[in-house]
Formats: C-alpha cells, structure tokens, sequence
C-alpha cells in the first residue's frame, strides 16, 4: 500500500476514504484488501491521525513531527485502562495496521455516534472561565462566587457541546443535549461515563505531576446498542493537560497541548483567516516536545517505546498489554 500525500490529507490509496478532519482520516475496512477486512458481524474501520494542526478552525501548512503518534499512542493507553468503566472501540493498533501507518493507526469498530461531545470540566478554564465572568454558571451549572481563573472546581461539571462541521462546537446544557440525542436515559448514561472517565484519568496524571483541566469524549453505540467511547481520548488535542508543578489559580497555565501554536499564531499577526502560515522551526521543536512530554509522563514510558512497538506485528488491544 502506497500513502497519497497532499497538503492537508494523507490516503492509503488502496482503502476507501470515508471522513477527513482537521487531524484524522477514516477508512472503511469492509472492502479491504486480503488480511485486513472486518469480520461480517463487526464493521471496521481504519483511524489514522495525522501531524497536521490547526488553530482558529484553520488547518497550518506545517506538520508537527510524530504528533499523530502521540495522540494514537495516548489514546490506547487509556483505552486499555478505562475499559472497566465503559467499553471502547479499539480493535488493535497493530494487527491489521497498514505498515505505513504503523503508529499512527487504529483498526477500531464501527459505531453509530452520537451528536453531541461530551465534555467534562475539572477547572475553570478556557470557555468556562469566559462563562462564568459573564453569568456566574458553566453550561447553566451556577456556581460559588469568586472563584479564580484555573481554579479547580468543586467537582467535575459535565459540559456537553454540539458537534459543529464547520466553525465552533457549541456549548449547551444536559436537557438540550437529551434532545439532540434522543434519548434521556442513554445522555444520562454518556454523562456519567465521561465524569467516571475524567476522574478515573485525573487522578492517574495527578499521580504523575500533571493536571487534567478538562476533556472531551465522544460515544456511539455498537451493532448491540451498547454505549462504547469513540474516536481519541485524553489526549493533548482533546484536553488540556497542565504541568501540576507552578500550578497557581487566578491566571492562565502553561501546557502540554496547541495552545504553545495558538500563543504565536495570536502574535504572528495573522488575521486568523484561512489560509493559515507556516509555523517556524523553533515552534515546530517546541510543540513537539511539550506533546511528546505529555506522552511520557502520563505513560510513565519512553515515547520511543511506542514507537518501537508498533514497528512489530504483536497485538495492541483494549484490554491487552501497551
């Protein structure tokens, strides 16, 4: 198999393309060729994550080397922890993996998702700080007076959102994401999974010198119905990780994601219209190292250790050994 490369996506020529996003491209395993094709009860599908970042809904012309890897990475290491809470849908990131996108490739089962992300706050920070200056509440949850920007949160707010195709997702309470679902007793489901995930996470990478400000999931249902975690989780793309050292509220953190991107994008003095500039080599070095930091501490291993199991072709499932 040969990878088709373009500015903003990159195809396994001999697999159907389904979806491209801003990160990911997915492909449809049903018509695979011989040694990759989905069981005929399970559809499959191939997810893989790319280098590419955006900023402003704008995606930048430079790749940030090994990105996508760390995002993969991350994300099976915390599907094959949180399995006891709810079911995910990692299939293996090596048998069945294309060799070029070892790494950065997931075979993962096909799920009927919902519309809506389902995101849960541990701090006041981002779009929650701006909303509670404004109202006093997140998501139409009223909070205590005088909390501080950053500030940890009396518990975890469940904050759902819409899935926008283009522009931002927008922020909604529990009862209209119920009527976008369609179905009360399957959001209060999602709901309380993603708080169990968020804390079940927080405390692991608080053991690990690392905040979890925040985070988003998104879940589907299986061909049983069964309510399964989709697409990444707890990576530095879909949450804010803060280093827990320097921590102070009343101020923005410093921290393990894009926002390194977003910083110099903001002062490049670009209009944040697309197209979006080349991002300098010295921005490129300093990102990659704050996502592959990130990798590291949570994992407690040598990102290189990802690296060099996923070059071999041993199984790396949801409930197997990283």
């Amino acid at each position: 198999m040969a990878l088709v490369a373009s500015p903003h996506v990159t195809a396994l020529a001999d697999l159907p393309l389904i979806a491209s996003g801003k990160v990911r491209e997915m492909y449809d395993l049903s018509a695979a060729p011989a040694g990759l094709e989905a069981e005929p009860h399970e559809p499959r599908l191939l997810m893989v994550a790319s280098d590419r970042i955006s900023t402003y809904d704008a995606v930048h012309p430079t790749p940030i080397p090994d990105k996508g890897k760390v995002l993969t990475g991350l994300s099976v290491f915390w599907f094959q922890r949180t399995s006891h809470i709810v079911a995910n849908h990692l299939v293996s990131a090596t048998v069945g993996v294309p060799d070029e996108a070892q790494g950065r490739g997931l075979v993962v089962r096909r799920l009927r998702m919902l519309p809506v992300e389902c995101v849960v706050r541990g701090y006041l920070t981002g779009s929650g700080w701006r909303d509670y200056q404004r109202s006093g509440a997140v998501s139409g949850i009223a909070l205590p007076g005088g909390l501080r920007e950053s500030e940890r949160l009396p518990e975890p707010l469940f904050t759902p959102s819409t899935k926008a195709d283009e522009g931002h997702d927008e922020t909604i309470d529990f009862e209209r994401a119920v009527e976008l679902a369609g179905d009360r007793e399957l959001m209060a489901r999602a709901r309380d999974a993603s708080i169990e995930l968020y804390s079940f996470a927080a405390e692991h990478a608080r053991e690990r010198g690392v905040i979890l400000a925040d985070t988003k999931f998104e879940f589907g249902l299986d061909s049983d119905g069964e309510l399964v975690v989709g697409d990444e989780v707890l990576t530095p793309d879909s949450s804010r990780y803060w280093p827990a050292e320097g921590y102070e509220p009343g101020r923005g953190q410093p921290s393990f994601d894009k926002q390194y991107v977003r910083d110099w994008a903001s002062a490049s003095g670009w209009d944040k219209l697309p197209p979006a500039p080349a991002i300098p080599a010295d921005v490129v070095e300093g990102t990659r190292a704050r996502y592959v930091e990130a990798y590291e501490r949570i994992t407690g291993e040598p990102f290189q250790a990802w690296i060099e199991h996923t070059s071999r072709s041993e199984p790396a499932t949801a409930r197997g050994a990283v």
